[in-house]
């Protein structure tokens, strides 16, 4: 396993300064124990989060549906940057410069990389998932978990093939400006490394971000037109506002997230000599690594049937459906929602508007079943 050969330039001197025998004399301590506080409330968070996602999935039956398969496998990758990545920066920012030697900074660049790009992935093929359910592109083709446990295997097949490279020596994975986390080596003026700083951003971030903006693109016209159909039927429930909202959410926290780090390198990829306050470079991956605090709350927390699991498991008492003037309807609504999720439900509420021509007494009937809460289901543990 290749080593960091590449030491950055010090700043105050001419010399070549190393990362792993002290800190940046330009940089004063305090700045090194905000990064600290900072790795470790984002650390904490997030690991009890994912942690969190992980044991409430495994103790609720109806939870394990196909598309909460990829969301479980956000957690496990977000899970597991924060074990390994998270805790070796709070180590060596504590410190102020990465003691632990070339090995660790080895491991953390690919962990930190390799999980960060399957946690990136699964968001790409959960709204890839999110549009066939929704859309039905594939006809009546239902998703099953033998097509998630594909996906599953594709995201981090895919993310293994471009983050092992700079081990196996096309590219490194070197110290930051800072010299208290690694990366991927940005700072390389060699060819090689370029062709695979540039690979690595075309099917690492640009891939995966088209994915979800097409994704998400085109759930939202489909919606908009079962919208349309719904006023024209007279019923005042838009669904979707709702998924709109959380739509918008999804792709603000991506590029909040990604953009910067993105952007930063291939900055430093096309201007190699650029000079750059170390702090400044340091901001980018912080950001990234705030995906993992960030995922868990939006594609988990923010779900009304996974938010019920969880206070059931805390409270230990039952949620009862409230009443409902349709009895049968609601039923169906329940046996959709324990057996599909939200997403299932909305998609069979789009099935029937896209039906044949209804009577009066059906339209109603239909409208009623749009308007019931999608959240009114008992979840009961296993």
């Amino acid at each position: 396993m290749p080593t960091n050969d590449s030491l950055p330039a010090s700043p105050e001197t001419s010399t070549q300064w190393s990362p792993f025998r002290g800190p940046l004399k330009s940089i004063e301590p305090w700045n090194f124990q905000v990064l600290t506080a900072l790795m470790f409330l984002i650390t904490t968070l997030s690991i009890i989060e994912n942690f969190i996602v992980i044991v409430v999935t495994f103790k609720f039956k109806q939870l394990r549906q196909p598309l909460n398969y990829i969301i479980v496998n956000l957690s496990v990758a977000d899970f597991l940057v924060s074990i390994i990545g998270g805790t070796i920066s709070i180590a060596t920012n504590s410190r102020g410069y990465f003691y632990l030697g070339p090995w660790a900074c080895v491991l953390e660049g690919f962990a930190v990389t390799f999980f960060g790009i399957v946690a990136l992935w699964s968001l790409s093929i959960l709204a890839f998932e999110r549009y066939v359910v929704i859309c039905r592109p594939l006809g009546n083709l239902r998703l099953r978990g033998k097509h998630s446990a594909i996906g599953i295997l594709f995201v981090w097949v895919f993310s293994f093939i471009w983050t092992i490279p700079p081990t196996m020596g096309w590219s490194s994975y070197t110290t930051s400006k800072i010299g208290t986390t690694c990366e991927p080596n940005w700072y390389s003026g060699n060819l090689e490394d370029h062709t695979y700083i540039i690979t690595f951003l075309l099917t690492c971030f640009v891939l995966p971000l088209m994915l979800i903006f097409v994704s998400y693109g085109k759930l939202m016209r489909k919606l908009r037109k079962v919208s349309d159909t719904q006023n024209r039927l007279g019923s005042s429930r838009k669904p979707e506002k709702e998924v709109t909202r959380m739509v918008v959410i999804m792709i603000l926290a991506f590029l909040i997230c990604w953009t910067p780090y993105a952007a930063f390198s291939i900055l430093v990829t096309a201007h190699p000599t650029i000079e750059l306050d170390p702090r400044l470079s340091a901001i980018p991956a912080f950001f990234a690594k705030t995906a993992s605090m960030y995922n868990p709350i939006i594609y988990v927390f923010m779900n009304k049937q996974f938010r019920r699991c969880l206070l059931q498991l805390f409270h230990c008492n039952d949620i009862e459906p409230k009443e409902s003037n349709n009895p049968t309807s609601e039923r169906v609504v329940l046996n959709r929602t324990n057996h599909g999720g939200e997403m299932q439900a909305i998609a069979a509420h789009i099935a029937s508007n896209n039906g044949n021509r209804m009577t009066e007494e059906e339209q109603s009937s239909c409208n009623s079943f749009a308007q019931l809460p999608l959240s009114e289901n008992k979840v009961c543990p296993m």
